[in-house]
């Protein structure tokens, strides 16, 4: 079942979260967050309007998804940036395409007209899971973070949605 997050959800997604940071080049991030982090996290998005999704099985969270701007001046409005990610144990079961179809929709209900992924190069299940969902390659920043002792590339991918009937400049 996928439905938004709530604050009893916190937990689980940071668990998911902080094992993506401590053993996953997925964030390029190095010290797990907190509890409290992951609040102001869910309390700005949800202030924002953005949404916050999360995937449950058996009652237990197995995923989240969200959306945020992907640039802070006014022009980029109508595109927007988003994350996923899985708990360990629930990779390769069709998770992330199930949340990442719900975000879709919701973006496309909002009139967004892009949806950008940044996605580690060396992330093949999640490179084929925005290849199979439409999105297409844009292009690699070369070296732009290091973790793991290596350089990491990050790649960059596009989804093209309807977008507003009128687009307007302000």
């Amino acid at each position: 079942m996928i439905r938004y997050a709530q604050t009893t959800d916190l937990g689980a997604i940071l668990d998911i979260y902080n094992d993506a940071i401590l053993n996953t080049t997925s964030v390029y991030d190095y010290k797990p967050h907190t509890i409290e982090d992951r609040l102001s996290w869910y309390e700005k998005k949800v202030s924002d309007g953005f949404p916050v999704l999360v995937s449950e099985e058996n009652k237990d969270v197995i995923g989240f998804a969200t959306f945020g701007p992907f640039r802070a001046w006014p022009a980029y409005k109508y595109t927007v940036e988003h994350s996923v990610y899985v708990h360990k144990d629930h990779r390769g079961k069709r998770v992330g395409t199930r949340l990442m179809i719900e975000l879709i929709k919701i973006a496309n209900e909002r009139e967004y007209v892009t949806m950008v992924a940044g996605i580690d190069s060396s992330n093949e299940g999640s490179r084929v899971m925005h290849e199979n969902l439409g999105f297409t390659n844009c292009g690699t920043i070369k070296k732009a973070g290091y973790k793991f002792g290596k350089w990491l590339n990050l790649t960059f991918y596009q989804c093209e949605l309807r977008g507003p009937t009128t687009p307007k400049e302000e």
